[in-house]
């Protein structure tokens, strides 16, 4: 649920601005408006975190050496330097690599020696001609022809530059300078990488300072943006008592934590109001929810996702689909089984520190997937006939491979199955959008919600006859179907846009009519969407028999002992590899059309943006730990 929040400005002597903030940092419960604020304070911090974060980033892909390394003063600031030069080796590396490339098929030459030979009146201008222009040449132009390819003839004119034509620009150093500079960079890189690994020891130390300036960015920009009367215009230059000036600041706070603040306001001698929220403020949303439904919270931060403060809260059913959603599109007992196994490992390790909730999400959607797996008889791909009788037989034979194995028509009848199921998943999910939408809005718009329910119901017997249907069986366009369809549609123009007027709402879906009647499409597309979930999961099972297939092919191929290891070996690879493989397309499966069907289909029948700010309170915060 979303958490009810009170709007709150809070008064502070100007001069006491400094220790009010650390004492409201210490209650932790208010979340301060955001606004522009500069200070040069500000400023330096800023440029600090700035310097501190690209220090990371050029330790961060190295692993910490287990010894203790040699003390450093400021690793950030040695880390820093070290990248700077790095920069410019591998520039000079490559502007090296570039110079050789254009100047090696001349040859390894010091081309100090031009300057030398025209001091002793010796001119010789390099030159690369296309074969045409060097035919060309006239008996009055002398060249030395030192060789020739397929891009022209390399040649030196005596005694000046040959009109018309463009001189080959001399390189700095000769091929072998060239070559040992190179080597002197590439060595220096190499030991740059040995100074990042020791240096990786005092990443802990960094992140530590860049914890200490983030919460000093946040403090100084809470400083810097309270309003104080002077900056209101409300003293006159000449005020003599600018010591009882007054600051204040804006944020908001959970209902439930207000006597906290109130209490640290009568204690602290400040001016406190406290009031609900304005439809234009931009109130941050705090979720209060049970362990189950906490669990969903993981995958939402990862997709950096919020509910408005007026939307609609669905952790919960955002949860409940999403765990079925994972287990169809995955769709094997023995990926799940590993899901499961990864789970436990974690939990354990972690039982003595506190288990992260994504473990606790990862053991769920294992058990989803496992179970998913054994109701259709799949297991790492494996054909339901290769398969021990025990896994055939706790199958669900209504969508059982082994079912599918039978017949060609058995076959179709399982694939319609599970495309119903998917429908009906669409339908369940979709109306329970507009019942969480009815509990909302509480005005005649509920009615337009039925009317969209009704559609889903009416549109979801017009899927099941036209796309649903097979030979093996037929499953009729019931007029009813049609009727609660129009019925819906009607009750949906009228309503949907109801604000307290029926001939206004139904003004606004005339003016409106091309989108409206776009929603007929989308209820259709929206519905259809969710057979996703079989076509992804039956790709990935393809994916998983052709690594089976390929396996025991490879397996099959017969010859002597050593033959057979070495078959051995390179079947268990490609075994490993392939279903690693496919672990992982299913991952991105997961995260584009199991998230999907529910922050984008789900969430528009609930009429659910994700427009929210997450709430902050301002508050002093431990440093996140690595592990």
């Amino acid at each position: 649920m979303i958490v009810p929040m009170k709007k709150v400005s809070l008064v502070v002597m100007d001069r006491d601005r400094e220790a009010s903030l650390e004492k409201l940092r210490d209650l932790g419960v208010l979340h301060i408006r955001r606004k522009a604020a500069s200070s040069p304070h500000l400023a330096l911090l800023l440029e600090k975190r700035s310097r501190i974060e690209a220090a990371l980033a050029f330790i961060r892909s190295y692993d910490a050496p287990k010894e203790t390394a040699a003390a450093v003063e400021d690793p950030a600031a040695k880390i820093l330097e070290l990248g700077e030069e790095r920069k410019r080796l591998q520039d000079e590396l490559a502007s090296l690599s570039r110079e050789r490339s254009r100047v090696e098929k001349w040859g390894d030459f010091d081309p100090r020696a031009f300057a030398a030979f025209a001091e002793k009146g010796i001119v010789l201008v390099p030159y690369l001609l296309p074969r045409r222009v060097y035919d060309s040449l006239g008996e009055d132009v002398r060249v030395i022809v030192l060789g020739e390819d397929k891009t022209g003839v390399y040649v030196l004119a005596e005694g000046g530059e040959i009109p018309g034509e463009t001189p080959f620009s001399l390189p700095e150093h000769s091929l072998s300078e060239n070559d040992s500079l190179s080597k002197d960079a590439a060595k220096r890189l190499a030991a740059i990488e040995d100074e990042f690994t020791a240096l990786a020891f005092f990443r802990s130390a960094v992140e530590a300072e860049k914890h200490s300036l983030d919460q000093a960015v946040e403090f100084e920009t809470a400083r810097a943006g309270m309003d104080t009367l002077d900056d209101a215009g409300d003293l006159p230059p000449e005020f003599p008592f600018a010591e009882f000036t007054v600051s204040w600041l804006t944020g908001f706070i959970p209902a439930e934590d207000l006597g906290l603040l109130k209490r640290g306001a009568a204690e602290n001698g400040w001016a406190l109001i406290a009031a609900d929220p304005e439809p234009d403020d931009d109130v941050p949303t705090k979720l209060k929810n049970n362990r189950f439904a906490s669990l969903i919270r993981p995958l939402t931060d990862f997709l950096e996702v919020t509910p408005g403060y007026n939307e609609v809260d669905i952790s919960g059913f955002f949860l409940f689909f999403f765990v079925i959603f994972f287990g169809m599109i995955f769709g094997d007992a023995g990926y799940g089984a590993l899901i499961m196994l990864a789970g436990l490992i974690g939990i354990i390790g972690t039982a003595k520190k506190g288990v992260p909730p994504i473990l606790k999400l990862l053991l769920l959607l294992g058990f989803s997937n496992f179970v998913w797996g054994v109701l259709t008889c799949s297991w790492f791909g494996l054909k339901a006939a290769m398969l021990p009788d025990v896994l055939r037989n706790i199958s669900l034979p209504l969508i059982s491979n082994v079912t599918a194995d039978r017949s060609a028509v058995d076959k179709a009848l399982v694939q319609q199955n599970l495309m119903i199921l998917c429908f009906s998943l669409a339908l369940l999910q979709l109306s329970i959008g507009h019942i969480l939408a009815i509990i909302h809005d509480k005005s005649l718009k509920i009615l337009g919600h039925i009317g969209s329910i009704a559609m889903l119901g009416g549109m979801y017997f017009i899927i099941l006859s036209l796309i649903a249907s097979n030979e093996a069986r037929q499953i009729p366009m019931y007029p009813m179907a049609v009727y609660a369809f129009g019925g819906g549609f009607a009750l949906n123009f009228v309503f949907a846009s109801y604000e307290g007027s029926i001939g206004r709402s139904i003004l606004e879906s005339l003016k409106n009519i091309i989108s409206v009647i776009l929603g007929i499409a989308n209820i259709f597309s929206d519905i259809m969407s969710y057979i996703r979930l079989w076509a992804v999961g039956l790709a990935g099972a393809a994916i998983a028999d052709t690594v089976d297939t390929m396996a025991l092919q490879i397996g099959g191929i017969a010859g002597p002992v050593a033959v057979h290891f070495v078959v051995f070996i390179l079947a268990a690879v490609l075994l490993v590899f392939g279903h690693g493989l496919n672990l992982v397309l299913n991952v991105l499966s997961v995260l584009v059309h199991g998230v999907r069907l529910n922050t984008l289909e789900f969430s528009g029948h609930v009429g659910l943006a994700w427009a929210g700010t997450p709430y902050k309170p301002f508050a002093k915060r431990a440093i996140r730990s690595r592990g």
